[in-house]
Parts: structure tokens; sequence; C-alpha cells
């Protein structure tokens, strides 16, 4: 059985295993529909022109787990930021794990998605924020909210400043020969408030899976949002990343995103505008070899004045990896004094590997400054051959050049210990010990 007749055979199952009221019914039989309507996304689409999940699709995904599974702590605390204390929100094969997470409701809900979705005190924030920014037309997203149940539920209240990071991981035992997981996030950040998140994506042994992962964030005014998304997985992992923000007036949010592993990643992210003077600022490092693929996908809608966006995407690819940017501005009529700044950079270190960019900017304001920049090439040998002469072998000077190249996001990173920590992996992905402290 084809995976879209197994997820459209299963979702009356699915149903009648959790309590659903009649308006999250209504809303996921709609979801199903569509994504029955559209199916998995194709090459034919603009969009996923330069990406093809068909090779993909051919394992056969067990859709829900048939048993839960524990793992212990010293099994994976290397993917945490155990060098400072965090809430972690946890789960095990789609599963929450209660055991390694670390929740609060103390002045602040910091839990299941579940819990929210099925408790009646939480019906009128539900009823306010769940899938309202969410896509309702691209299709893996729909498939997400039809089967949405379980994943992180943030609400900070206004005027908080949460006192530690938010780590939520997701963990793939490999216990399934083939696992489809797909949970969803929900961050509500209120006025005058500021958090720091950090999500994950781990697969613990080499069976396929696929990850279909929504995750909405709604910043109030002058809220500050920090969100880290750390993608260095196993080769047999697949990960579509779904993430739609609503900024109200003069709030801040950063969404920064370290691709480093997978066998393919797909980043769709859309930023849209609610108020005036707001700031959204969205970076990215990727760094690939062998035939790895990732695509980021962003969009910033400009809708209100006087407000700045800006993107910054440096690429590293190598042997036979595959890149991808399609990242549009869009600036509404209304929006006049809008700032917005695109550049997508990238380095190809192999003959075979391959970056399919395209910027664009769709501006029906005449009072903006808006730019969009992208380069593709190859390490500047001069600046090689000038390190070498100064006595630093060529391995070492490679990677000299290839951090500074991605130095002005890790500098942009605001947590010390994440810095740290994407620095290392960057080392490693380079195959270099860096010989300074960062």
């Amino acid at each position: 059985m084809e995976l879209k007749e197994k997820l459209l055979s299963s979702f009356m199952a699915f149903e009648e295993q959790i309590d659903v009221h009649s308006e999250l019914h209504d809303l996921r039989t709609e979801a199903i529909k569509n994504f029955e309507n559209k199916g998995f996304p194709t090459k034919k689409e603009e969009s996923w022109k330069y990406t093809s999940l068909n090779a993909i699709l051919k394992n056969d995904f067990t859709v829900f787990p048939k048993s839960e599974n524990s793992v212990e702590f010293a099994e994976v605390k290397k993917y945490f930021i155990h060098e400072i204390d965090t809430y972690k929100v946890v789960f095990i094969d789609g599963v929450f794990s209660s055991n390694l997470s670390s929740t609060t409701h103390e002045g602040l809900d910091i839990c299941l998605m579940s819990s929210a979705l099925h408790k009646p005190k939480y019906k009128m924030v539900i009823d306010n924020y769940f899938d309202k920014i969410a896509s309702k037309d691209e299709s893996l997203t729909t498939l997400n909210t039809a089967f949405a149940n379980e994943g992180a539920y943030i609400n900070i209240p206004k005027s908080t400043v949460v006192r530690k990071p938010i780590e939520i991981m997701y963990f793939s035992t490999g216990n399934e020969a083939a696992l489809l997981v797909q949970p969803r996030n929900l961050v509500i950040v209120g006025e005058n408030s500021h958090v720091q998140i950090i999500e994950r994506h781990q697969s613990l042994n080499e069976n396929p899976v696929l990850t279909n992962s929504v995750t909405e964030i709604f910043a109030q005014k002058r809220a500050i949002v920090d969100f880290y998304k750390i993608q260095n997985d196993n080769h047999e992992a697949n990960l579509i990343d779904n993430t739609y923000v609503s900024q109200k007036q003069e709030s801040h949010v950063s969404v920064h995103t370290f691709s480093f592993g997978g066998n393919l990643t797909r980043n769709n992210l859309n930023f849209y505008h609610f108020g005036e003077r707001l700031t959204s600022t969205l970076n990215g490092i990727t760094i690939i070899g062998e035939k790895q693929h990732v695509d980021h996908y962003t969009l910033v809608h400009h809708a209100t004045p006087n407000c700045e966006s800006f993107q910054d995407y440096k690429g590293i690819f190598s042997d036979n990896s595959t890149g991808v940017f399609n990242g549009k501005v869009y600036v509404e009529k209304e929006a006049q004094k809008t700032n917005a700044f695109q550049k997508s950079n990238n380095i190809l270190l192999g003959d075979k590997s391959t970056i399919n960019a395209k910027p664009q900017l769709e501006i029906f304001a005449d009072d903006v400054k808006c730019s969009h920049g992208c380069t593709v090439g190859q390490l500047d040998e001069t600046a090689m051959f000038y390190m070498q002469s100064r006595g630093i072998p060529k391995k070492e000077a490679k990677a000299l050049l290839m951090y500074a190249f991605s130095n002005a996001v890790i500098e942009s990173i605001k947590i010390p210990e994440l810095k740290q920590r994407i620095t290392k992996i960057i080392a490693l992905k380079l195959g270099v010990k860096m010989g300074f402290d960062l």
C-alpha cells in the first residue's frame, strides 16, 4: 500500500483513539481532504522544483509505533545542551518521555500539545491560536494538521522573561523498520516577554525515519523570540520542517537553522507581519556532503509599514550534495518604509556538488529599501596561498576560511553554550580541531 493510501485509511482509526471535540474534528476532516486532493508535493510544483520525495516515499513507514519505547538519559545526553540548565520537552518515537523531560506550569506553560488540545482549560487558547497561521494549501502541513496530537505547547504570559532556554527534543529509536512521525508545536509569547528555544530531531540508529513537523509561533507586542533549529541527523533521516511565525507590533523574532546532517531536509519558514516596527531575522548555515540534500524555502510577508527583515544563509557543499535556497520577500502596497535584506552565499567544494538558488522580491510599495543577493563560488586560492605561506597546513587553512565564511551567522547566536556546540559541530564537519577559544 502506498503511503498516501495508508494515511488516508488510518485517519478514522486515529480519530477514534483520541478524544476530539467537534471543532477539532471539523478542522482535521478538512485538512485530510486537502491532503487527499493534493497528495505529496512533486517537482511539478514550482516551490518543489529541485526537491523530490519519490525515493523516500517508497519506504513502508509505520504511521503509529506499535509500542512505547524508552531511552536512558546516558544514551542521549550528548544531544542536549547539558552544560546549562534548561526546560526540556522530550519525545521518543513521537511519544512524550516524562523521564527525560523537565516541564512546568509555574507562571508559564511548558508542556504537551496533547494536553492543550484535549483539556477544557486550554480550549480558549487553542481556539484562538491552533492552526491559525499554518498553511491550508501546503499539503504536508495539512497532513500534519489532520494527525496533530502530540508535540510541545509553550505559552509565555505577558511581561515574562523565561529564566532558562527551552529544549524540544524528538528522538527516533529505530525500533520500527521505518517510521513516520508528525509532531505539532505551538508557541505563544505574550506582550513584552522573552524566550529562547532550541529544537532538535535525532535518530538513534540507521533505520529510515520521515519527520513531518509543524510549528506555529505567535509573538505578541514587543515580544522577543530566539528560535534555534539543530539538524545534524544520520544519513537515513528525512525532515520536513514547516514553521509559521506571526508577529505583532515591535516584536523581534529570529530563527536560526543549522543544517549539517540527514538524508533530505526541507525547511519551510514563513513570517507574517501584523504590526509596525517589528523585526524578522532568518539565518542559516548548511554544511553537507556525500548525497545529502538540504532545501531552504523562506517567505517574509511584509504587510505593515516601518518593518525590517534580514535573511543571511551560508552554504558549504561537497561530494554529491545538493543545496536549494528559494527565498521570497513580499512587500504589500501598505508596507511603506520597509527595510528587507536577503542574501544567500554558497561555496562548492566539489565538481559534483550543486546549489540551486532563487532569491525573489515582490514589491508593491514605493518607499522601501529592499535588496537580495546570491553568490556561488569556491574558496579563495589567494587567501589559501597566503595562509599556507604563513605556515598553516592546507587542511587547517581551508577549514579556517570556511569557518570565517559562516562566522557572521555563528556570532548571532545568543546562547554561549549553544554557540560552542555549533562551533564544535562545524569543526567536526570540516574535519579539523579549532586551535582557538570560540
